[in-house]
């Protein structure tokens, strides 16, 4: 019985790492906030997600000593691309002035400023399952 129980004990072990394994977490800083008022929205997007549906991972943070920090949990390796923006108004969306140049701050893991929306090219970046630090400035 006890044998029983010592390999019923392995078998569970190896499944559940077995589901953790490849899989890890992705820390993503912005460093020049301006403000402290609303949230900080990171996203990590695929390729398939990036700017046309939600996130495969979200975190909205508030802002501690002009530093927005989100950790992404549990990240499988693949290729991917952080965007981050400051919603000051915390209404969930990027606001847009009458000409539409945006009113909030907002950023890519490509720390790439382009004449008009994140482009995944310059965003993305390859994550192997491993602990990964980003740094994103607004």
């Amino acid at each position: 019985m006890k044998t029983l129980a010592v390999l019923f004990a392995l078998i569970v072990g190896s499944i559940v790492h077995g589901q953790t394994e490849g899989t890890g977490n992705i820390t993503a800083t912005v460093t020049n906030v301006n403000g402290t008022e609303g949230k900080v929205r990171f996203g990590l997007y695929s390729a398939d997600s990036f700017m046309k549906t939600a996130p495969e991972f979200s975190v909205d943070t508030n802002v501690i000593d002009g530093k927005a920090i989100a950790k992404f949990e549990g990240v499988p390796a693949g290729t991917y691309a952080v965007l981050v923006m400051h919603d000051k108004n915390d209404n969930g969306k990027m606001d847009f002035d009458t000409n539409g140049m945006p009113l909030e701050s907002y950023g890519s893991s490509g720390n790439t400023m382009p004449y008009g929306p994140p482009v995944w090219e310059e965003s993305k970046f390859e994550y192997s399952g491993e602990k990964k630090e980003i740094e994103i400035r607004f």
